[in-house]
């Protein structure tokens, strides 16, 4: 009887400390383990954020600043040459005893008027003929301009283009010759340095305005 007692004496130990046993909590996981792991995953998150945000940043600091194209100034085109007329006209020299005047014919190229009785006086200027003295050809244009039916011309005559009575007389013929055969040309105002003198040589008189009229034309 007693050894039953004690078999169940020691038997209910045994329980009781198999029970102990089996409520014992389990062991909590190393700190350092479970920090590693919480870590490396919040690293992984947060890390790959960071890498990537300087991934970006340092690929747009690497691109290049595109500035905004400035627009080439448009070629300035320069204005087209106006067509020349071409006209045959009547000049006059004078032989070369300053006898009488002279006929020849000259061709003129012109864009306007006053263009047109520039050239006709140009024409007076010169010859290409030794029998056609030019009595104009020392005596310098300084301007002309043509309006109402007036063309008015400043010259410049130095002392070596002087003549005497005669070729005087034959180069104001010649010249109201000359320019007196455009019909729109009503009269002839000649300056001189631009002003009016009473004598272009100082021995015939210089109308003004000379018209054909006045002329003898």
């Amino acid at each position: 009887m007693n050894k039953k007692l004690t078999y169940a004496g020691i038997a209910a130990v045994l329980l009781l400390v198999i029970a102990g046993c089996g409520d014992k909590p389990a062991a909590a996981p190393a700190e350092g383990a479970g920090q590693g792991s919480t870590v490396a995953n919040g690293a992984g998150g947060a890390y790959g954020s960071n890498a990537g945000g300087e991934d970006a940043a340092a690929t747009a600091t690497a691109q290049p600043t595109t500035e905004p194209a400035t627009a080439s100034p448009a070629a300035t085109e320069q204005p087209a040459a106006p067509d020349k007329q071409t006209q045959n006209i009547s000049v006059y020299f004078t032989d070369p005893q300053q006898m009488e005047l002279v006929p020849a014919k000259a061709s003129i190229s012109f864009a306007d008027e006053a263009e047109k009785y520039s050239e006709a006086y140009k024409a007076l200027q010169s010859s290409g003929n030794a029998d056609q003295i030019p009595l104009w050809a020392k005596i310098e244009l300084i301007s002309l301009e043509f309006a109402g039916g007036q063309i008015t011309m400043d010259i410049h005559k130095p002392d070596e283009a002087q003549l005497g009575a005669g070729g005087e007389a034959f180069a104001i013929n010649a010249l109201a010759k000359t320019l007196f055969q455009f019909e729109e040309v009503k009269s002839i105002e000649v300056l001189v340095d631009g002003e009016q003198v009473e004598s272009l040589m100082g021995h015939v008189d210089l109308e003004h305005p000379m018209t054909r009229e006045n002329s003898g034309l």
